[in-house]
């Protein structure tokens, strides 16, 4: 017996191998961007021209030269700013949303989800001048209020709670009305606590978008103090000449908050995304 079961162990280890290959294969050509993007923040325009993909000498010069032209700390706390603050008030406006939609039972409640869910269908862009002159008359232009009114409830992150509130244990709610608890107790101290997975993705998400919105902040941010970091991206790639070390660099600084997002909340985000509620 002891035989047989080596002898199928070793068998399925060896199917394994192509999809192992395969994998590898994958995995590599999908951080070689990454890494691509970290080793010419260490070169100059001409290595990176020429193709190097190896680590050079020239990663402290890009660095100086970025300080020297653009205003990197402003751009870094205009960004964390924005994408903070956003991606609270998101959060509580499209938590409290899908919580409302899923919970509390109308009528109408169903066909109000159904226009919103039609809002996902229309382009950014078509709305993006009506947007400007609304944001424009209430004096909103290079605030951050201007930045980020228009992404404060998305379609996505209402359908997002919603759908993971269908999980939400009923009997929590039931039990808490009778002891006396209001609803907007329920709410936060119920709600929240379980639903923390699904406030982990929907903060990831939120955050990301906001820390790599260009379009919406170069239409409402004219002042040159009020940019992000795409923005300072953009700037870097303008011109006849483009110092391509300079621009990675900026691009590695651009990258790096999200990815310390990611890493930290990816597995509350892949909970949150499943439909995972603790």
């Amino acid at each position: 017996m002891g035989g047989k079961r080596k002898n199928s162990r070793s068998q399925i280890r060896r199917r394994l191998i192509p999809s192992y290959i395969f994998l590898t294969i994958v995995s590599l050509i999908s951080v070689f961007p990454f890494y691509w993007m970290i080793s010419a923040a260490t070169n100059n325009t001409v290595d990176i021209a020429r193709g190097r993909i190896t680590f050079g000498t020239y990663a402290v010069q890009n660095f100086i030269n970025l300080v020297n032209s653009q205003n990197l700390l402003a751009s870094l706390g205009n960004s964390f700013l924005y994408a903070a603050i956003q991606t609270v008030i998101a959060l509580f406006v499209c938590s409290l949303a899908g919580y409302g939609f899923e919970l509390y039972h109308d009528k109408y409640k169903d066909f109000l989800f159904s226009i919103l869910l039609l809002a996902m269908m229309v382009p950014g862009v078509a709305t993006m001048i009506p947007l400007f002159k609304m944001i424009s008359r209430l004096g909103l232009l290079n605030s951050v209020w201007g930045f980020i009114l228009p992404s404060v409830s998305t379609p996505f992150l209402i359908m997002l709670f919603r759908q993971n509130s269908r999980s939400f244990p009923m009997d929590i709610m039931e039990a808490a009305r009778m002891d006396g608890v209001s609803e907007i107790g329920i709410f936060f101290r119920m709600y929240l606590p379980v639903m923390k997975a699904t406030y982990a993705a929907a903060g990831v998400i939120t955050f990301m978008n906001a820390w790599n919105a260009y379009l919406w902040p170069k239409v409402v941010m004219t002042d040159h103090a009020a940019q992000t970091m795409p923005m300072l991206i953009a700037n870097l790639a303008n011109g006849y000449s483009v110092d391509y070390g300079l621009l990675m660099m900026g691009v590695l600084f651009c990258s790096i908050p999200t990815m310390v997002v990611f890493f930290i909340l990816q597995k509350q985000f892949a909970e949150g995304i499943t439909g995972a509620v603790k």
